[in-house]
């Protein structure tokens, strides 16, 4: 009785202690939760985790026990990718830091054949995690053209005069745009976990479990792509009401419905492939029974089903390896920097050298989802040619969702699509110390085509690779006490009769002329 107590306050110590240290990690992940569709899933997967480690405990009590200071190790590891994750600014990397802290507490509880008893029920709380946020946005623009095309495809399938235009359907007096919540992310991402967790409950051969995983990808894009078609009949028929409110969430319900419903299908017909075992249904594969529980039954029956380990003192120090790296946590988090004195984009100067500016201000959503301290966004003119949009956001501390995003994620959107990515070298400004080399992106619509320039500037580094950029937020918090840093975007239309070299060149010019001012505004 007495261990059980002991087990039972430090595992209360654990969970406060891991609470404090990933707080804005899972304040962040319930907010991904219960704020997006796309992870509505996520909610449930800890709960199906716990339930599937307790439908494990006769196998549990069964297992060999062992001294398991591994889980030390395990933990450490966790406690490095903390630190990582804090100073890069990326959350996904403490969501899998808090996993890793997790398994590592399991192997010291139970040895590593327990930890292994439970190994699915543990990794699949790795589907509750949100893709990173760069990985997500280009998953979700190609998800957008690939269901914009086969949107496309089945209105013309069934004799509705349609046209694509980037993720834009053109039905005439009607134009519906494919925006990212209707990438089809939503579905696949809930459909791939749930697959995941069919597969586990399937008894059948590895291959087929395999199969079925793999087969949820394309069944929710092409599903996707059919409700567009679908959605863009009831448009034809209806009006553009029907692509909105109840209508659009209803559809999204059955068409996940439907995908699920073809989950199951695949899992009969694989069931019928190869040696049958049993006569029964599908469902009859289906357990969420203990296969041991039967026999652990048998020979427990008199004994209470409780974990024995003879590694507690393990345990007790994984607990003690956790309680003074929280009181470190703290300083890692309020980390004090010091960027050096700057002026303000305000004073940004509306003229340089032949180029005339007019500034105007970012709207207000924009703001909020960006989290910058200081902006400016502005179209400069030169003689009677296309003007160049220049845009730079400047972080004083680049922290966990406070840091430069990345415009390869946000060019593609209102019927643009990027048809090339490359990278150039500028000639050096003067003051500058280094060529600049940065990303050039020509992005089209229709006949349309634009060609946008960014590069990061980080303290004294240009830099054209988002993870370099966080290699080097991590590098400068450890040596430099700054993470600092700006984003710069420059874009203009390809106008016509315009080459796409005149317009390298008039880019080119207004980079190099506001190179020169940047530095007051982003100092190295």
């Amino acid at each position: 009785m007495t261990s059980n107590r002991s087990l039972l306050f430090t595992s209360v110590l654990v969970v406060a202690l891991l609470g404090y240290m990933y707080a804005d990690s899972l304040v962040f992940l319930f907010s991904r939760w219960l704020g997006t569709e796309d992870y509505s899933h996520g909610i449930f997967v800890p709960f199906i985790s716990g339930y599937l480690i307790w439908q494990s405990r006769h196998r549990l009590s069964q297992a060999s026990k062992e001294k398991s200071w591994w889980g030390l190790a395990v933990i450490a590891l966790g406690l490095v990718l903390y630190v990582i994750g804090e100073l890069s600014t990326l959350f996904v990397i403490l969501h899998v830091s808090l996993w890793v802290v997790l398994v590592g507490l399991a192997i010291a509880l139970l040895g590593v054949r327990g930890a292994r008893a439970i190994a699915f029920p543990l990794g699949y709380l790795l589907t509750a995690i949100p893709l990173p946020m760069f990985f997500y946005a280009n998953l979700s623009s190609k998800l957008q053209l690939w269901s914009s095309s086969l949107g496309v495809g089945c209105l013309q399938l069934v004799g509705v005069m349609a046209f694509r235009e980037g993720n834009v359907i053109d039905l005439g007096p009607v134009q519906l745009q494919v925006v990212e919540a209707c990438s089809g992310i939503r579905y696949l991402l809930p459909l791939t976990s749930l697959a995941l967790l069919c597969a586990y409950l399937f008894k059948d051969k590895m291959w087929k479990r395999v199969v079925m995983v793999l087969s949820s990808i394309p069944i929710s894009i092409m599903i996707n792509g059919l409700r567009i078609g679908m959605i863009g009949v009831l448009v034809e028929l209806y009006g553009k009401g029907a692509a909105e409110g109840f209508y659009h969430f209803f559809e999204g319900w059955v068409i996940f419905m439907v995908s699920f419903g073809l989950l199951i299908a695949e899992m009969a017909l694989l069931a019928r492939i190869g040696e049958v075992k049993s006569q029964g249904s599908v469902f009859d594969r289906l357990t969420w029974k203990d296969q041991s529980e039967d026999s652990a039954h048998q020979t427990v029956r008199m004994v209470p089903c409780r974990i024995q380990t003879t590694s507690g003192r393990a345990y007790l120090c994984s607990v003690a390896l956790l309680a003074p790296f929280t009181l470190f946590s703290t300083v890692v988090v309020d980390r004090e920097e010091r960027p050096p004195p700057r002026a303000a984009f305000v004073d940004f100067p509306m003229q340089i050298g032949g180029w005339q500016g007019a500034p105007f201000p970012l709207e207000q959503q924009y703001i909020d989802a960006l989290r910058f301290d200081d902006y400016v966004l502005a179209d400069y003119r030169s003689d009677k040619e296309q003007p160049v949009n220049f845009y730079a956001a400047y972080y004083r501390s680049q922290k966990k969702g406070q840091s430069a995003h990345s415009p390869q994620s946000c060019l593609p959107g209102g019927g643009w699509e990027i048809a090339s990515l490359t990278q150039r070298e500028l000639p050096m400004s003067q003051g500058m110390m280094q060529s600049l080399r940065v990303n050039r992106a020509v992005i089209q619509k229709g006949d349309q085509k634009q060609i946008v320039l960014y590069w990061f500037k980080q303290r004294d580094r240009y830099l054209t690779n988002e993870y370099l950029v966080k290699f080097y937020l991590l590098w400068d918090a450890f040596s430099r006490q700054r993470t600092d840093g700006a984003l710069v975007r420059l874009a203009s239309l390809v106008g016509p009769g315009e080459s796409e070299s005149t317009v390298d060149q008039r880019l080119q010019e207004f980079a190099v002329a506001a190179g020169q001012e940047l530095t007051r505004f982003v100092p190295d």
